[in-house]
């Protein structure tokens, strides 16, 4: 067995207004044979599904559709299974996170190519080969199949409510103190480190930041750029052969919120008030995150989203429990003391 290790990316990004349009040309130009599945949600079925339809029928792909409503595995289960029945050459995830996740591990269930058309740009998981589910009650991480395509029509992007926007740039912003958690266990833990993920991954937070004024939600061009960050984002997953450089204390952060206060707030605004806090445990420049975050709409504070002071603080004091495997800032655990002035400090609390 050799040492090398493969990278996969994708090989059509289609980014723009009507892109969606060019779907049929795109499956064509991939040599992708029908049927073809749908993977979507009952809401964005009503928005795109109907869309991919025709159009995949007018290119002879004999598309069929299912409805998705959670995200759980009996939900891929039920792709895969649909998938294998129609002996499916292709699927589609359309929507949010929920249906591309699980289209994509229902791709690698099956083996068959998967394309990504996100309806929002609410957070990374458009590219990357993770997969995001609950499992027994929680949200755990999955491999998953990369995109073979990604259609991302900025028109309807830029439809999306504000607030999903807002939580996609939370999400990348994070990568600021995913990058300096890998740097950590690279020096501390001796972990792989990939210079040309964790650059490409920190140049899409810095072009957020730098350009936060100039998001706005409802514009086409905001939608463009936080799309295109969050492409760049996936890639440089992809490249690194895991999450790292998108994910570090500040996920752990959100998924401890998770765990305690379900449904309390979107994964990329638990990100960025996680991202607040990790810089100032780094001794970074949390105030830049902060004013970055509140440039484009998307919290900074816990009160904003329905938290109070007592959730977050157990959220932090229990956040290295969550995937111990990955070293980060926090694993030698926080005491309470500690989490609140960190909050407290940066104004989350």
């Amino acid at each position: 067995m050799t040492g090398s290790r493969w990278m996969e990316l994708p090989r059509i990004v289609a980014v723009g207004n009507e892109a969606i349009l060019e779907l049929p040309q795109i499956c064509s130009y991939l040599h992708l044979e029908g049927p073809g599945l749908i993977v979507t949600g009952p809401h964005t079925d009503d928005v795109v599904g109907k869309t991919i339809l025709e159009l995949l029928n007018s290119g002879g792909f004999e598309p069929q559709t299912l409805i998705c409503t959670a995200s759980k595995l009996e939900e891929v289960d039920r792709a895969e299974a649909r998938a294998r029945e129609i002996e499916a050459g292709f699927l589609i995830g359309a929507g949010g996170g929920r249906s591309i996740d699980i289209a994509k591990i229902a791709s690698m269930r099956t083996n068959i190519p998967f394309l990504s058309l996100p309806t929002a740009a609410s957070h990374d998981g458009i590219c990357s080969s993770q997969a995001s589910l609950t499992v027994n009650g929680e949200a755990v991480s999955l491999p998953a199949q990369s995109p073979l395509a990604i259609v991302a029509d900025t028109g309807i992007i830029a439809r999306a409510p504000a607030r999903l926007l807002a939580a996609g740039c939370g999400d990348i912003i994070s990568n600021y103190t995913a990058i300096l958690d890998w740097q950590l266990a690279h020096r501390l833990r001796s972990e792989e480190f990939s210079e040309y993920a964790s650059a490409l991954s920190g140049m899409t937070a810095k072009m957020i930041v730098e350009r936060a004024s100039d998001i706005r939600p409802g514009l086409e061009e905001s939608a463009k750029i936080v799309v295109k960050a969050l492409i760049s984002s996936g890639v440089a997953m992809s490249i690194a052969g895991s999450s790292r450089p998108a994910s570090g204390s500040e996920h752990k952060f959100a998924h401890s919120i998770n765990r305690i206060a379900p449904r309390r707030g979107l994964h990329g605004e638990l990100c960025g008030l996680g991202t607040i806090m990790m810089m100032y445990l780094h001794g970074k420049d949390w105030k830049m995150i902060r004013e970055a975050l509140a440039q484009v709409g998307a919290p900074t504070s816990a009160d904003q989203i329905g938290l109070d002071a007592e959730t977050v603080v157990e959220a932090l004091v229990n956040a290295h429990r969550i995937r111990p495997e990955r070293y980060t800032i926090l694993d030698s655990g926080l005491n309470r003391d500690a989490a609140a002035r960190a909050a407290e400090a940066t104004g989350v609390i």
